[in-house]
């Protein structure tokens, strides 16, 4: 599952209509998209797992987090 690097699941839903930032974890290749949804957690990916969402990006920047 990707690292959000945003402080809350509020800080990230604020980033609406902005490129996400974000920590790739997978050893088998890049989970991010340009266009699509996948799973983030925050904030962060390895040791604080605070918060979980899903977010839909389009054309490189965020669409949608719920």
């Amino acid at each position: 599952m990707m690292g959000a690097s945003y402080k809350s699941k509020k800080d990230l839903k604020a980033a609406v209509g902005k490129p996400l930032r974000y920590i790739e974890t997978s050893l088998f290749g890049s989970e991010y998209q340009d266009n699509g949804s996948f799973c983030v957690v925050g904030p962060d990916p390895y040791n604080n797992r605070k918060w979980y969402a899903q977010v839909t990006m389009k054309d490189g920047v965020i669409a949608k987090v719920s």
